[in-house]
Order: structure tokens, then C-alpha cells, then sequence
């Protein structure tokens, strides 16, 4: 306009470089720069032998990916699942920040029992499952590599398969977000014959070195 030409400013804001979204951090980042404090769960819901549905709770630490606790029932109320927070999460050594869906489950004894603990709760948006990505990873990974090949016999059997699982998954399997290491760090073995070790029951194999 300075210059002599008319120019409409629509034209001129076609052309102008569109600013950067400026607000907080993104939900990914925020992951990122918290994962040494965030834990985060859900539900495996697994059918039984006589079609009745058993409820897994499954409490992952982002830092790691180790699985943290497992809890199962057929009824999960506010109660119990307190009960289980306080369980996993003893003394000194609950988390910074707990991740979770808006399942009603999660009720105000749960809440509270958050609060008392020092637990800032983050529930996730609605039908977002994408912002509790890493423990809905991990339940696929449950499925898929065991429960998805095992009949369930009631709530007993269901607890020593996820206490066989949780061993594999924390002390053997590998992961790419841990540079190829398992939760509970390996170390590389160099020298000795390669042997095969079963887990759960032959589902799976460690490759070790003797």
C-alpha cells in the first residue's frame, strides 16, 4: 500500500506464512518430557472357560515399559481398584502423574485415593484411545503373543498366567524404544554356546549363551 498498489487483503493473507499453533505442549510432548513420572493402566478383559468375564488391570511405567502390576477380578469397583493403587505403589514410590480412560469403574473412592497419594490423575479424552497408546500397545502385545493361544480356567489360573507373562515381558523381551533391551536391562553375551530357554510353556524362547 506504501508503495501505490491496492492490493486486497485476502490475497495478502493467502500468501503470508501461516503462524505456528501456539499454545501449551502437545499431548506427545508432554509423554515425552514426563515419562520417568508417568504410569499409566487399563482393562484386558478375558473370557473364561464358562463364558463369565474376568477383568486384568495392568499398570505399565512409560520410562522402562515394565509392566508394573497386574490385578484380576470379575467385579473391578472404586474399591478395589484403590486397593490395587495402594498395592502397586507403596511408601515412597508412587508416580508423578497416572494416565487412564474414562471407564466408570474409576469412581470417586478411586479418585481420592489418587489425591491422598499425591497421584495427579489424567484422564484421557473421550473414544481417544491413542493418548493411552503405550498400555494399549501392551495389551495387544498380551493378547497376541499369550492369552490369545491359552483357555482360562477362572481367576486363580488367570493370575499365574499374567505372573508368567510379566516375567517374560519385563526380564527377556526386547524392545525398540529401549534400543533392542528388555525392561529389566540384559546384558550382551559374547562367549559361550547358544542354548533356548522356554517361556510360558514354549510360547515363547529366550536365546542365551552357557
Amino acid at each position: 500500500m506504501k508503495l501505490g498498489i491496492d492490493v486486497c487483503q485476502s490475497t495478502v493473507a493467502k500468501y503470508m506464512v501461516k503462524p505456528s499453533r501456539a499454545g501449551g505442549q502437545t499431548w506427545k510432548t508432554f509423554l515425552k518430557n514426563h515419562k520417568d513420572g508417568i504410569v499409566s493402566l487399563d482393562f484386558l478383559v478375558v473370557p473364561t472357560v464358562s463364558f463369565k468375564l474376568l477383568y486384568c488391570l495392568v499398570i505399565l511405567d512409560h520410562s522402562r515399559r515394565r509392566i508394573l502390576w497386574t490385578g484380576v477380578t470379575f467385579h473391578p469397583t472404586s474399591e478395589w481398584l484403590a486397593r490395587q493403587i495402594t498395592e502397586a505403589f507403596p511408601w515412597e514410590s508412587a508416580p508423578d502423574y497416572l494416565i487412564r480412560d474414562n471407564d466408570g469403574a474409576f469412581g470417586l473412592v478411586f479418585r481420592r485415593r489418587l489425591e491422598a497419594m499425591g497421584i495427579r490423575d489424567r484422564p484421557t479424552s473421550n473414544r481417544s484411545p491413542w493418548q493411552n497408546g503405550h498400555v494399549e500397545r501392551l495389551i495387544g502385545s498380551v493378547r497376541r503373543e499369550c492369552l490369545d493361544h491359552v483357555i482360562i480356567f477362572g481367576e486363580a489360573h488367570l493370575r499365574w498366567i499374567m505372573r508368567c507373562y510379566v516375567d517374560y515381558y519385563n526380564s527377556t523381551r526386547t524392545h525398540l524404544s529401549l534400543e533392542k533391551d528388555s525392561p529389566d536391562t540384559r546384558t550382551v553375551q559374547g562367549i559361550g554356546a547358544i542354548r533356548s530357554v522356554k517361556w510360558l510353556g514354549g510360547l515363547h524362547h529366550q536365546y542365551v549363551r552357557i
